[in-house]
């Protein structure tokens, strides 16, 4: 089976704020704008922001929300000091596994989302 694209549909109930977040903040490319969402460049894909979810002031548990939203990058730190002159508040940062290394912000929804400057021992590593 050969599928065009991936796609990832994130329903939110601070809307507006989400789509500034991710726009703004992230400065993810927009792609297309409707009425009740906006979907936003991703590599190989998109992230589709809707209306109709729940938030939450804090991070959401896993029983509220199983998913998170990863962006691995080359150099975790010039990142991270990038976000948080934005704006972006790390709960955590620099989590070192054997795997690689993370941090971890939250949307203004409370989906959690890391940075993560990953190495060739990652699940999610891909071999040439």
């Amino acid at each position: 089976m050969e599928f065009r694209e991936f796609g990832l549909i994130l329903f939110t109930e601070r809307y507006e704020e989400c789509i500034a977040f991710y726009r703004d903040v992230l400065q993810l490319k927009v792609r297309n704008v409707k009425d009740t969402l906006v979907s936003f460049e991703l590599p190989n894909g998109y992230l589709m922001v809707e209306q109709g979810g729940v938030g939450k002031n804090q991070e959401k548990s896993r029983e509220q929300n199983p998913n998170v939203l990863r962006f691995d990058v080359e150099s975790l730190i010039p990142i991270m000091n990038e976000l948080e002159e934005r704006g972006v508040c790390f709960s955590k940062k620099n989590l070192k596994f054997d795997w690689g290394t993370i941090s971890v912000f939250n949307d203004p929804d409370g989906n959690r989302i890391e940075l993560g400057e990953i190495n060739n021992t990652s699940g999610s590593y891909t071999k040439n």
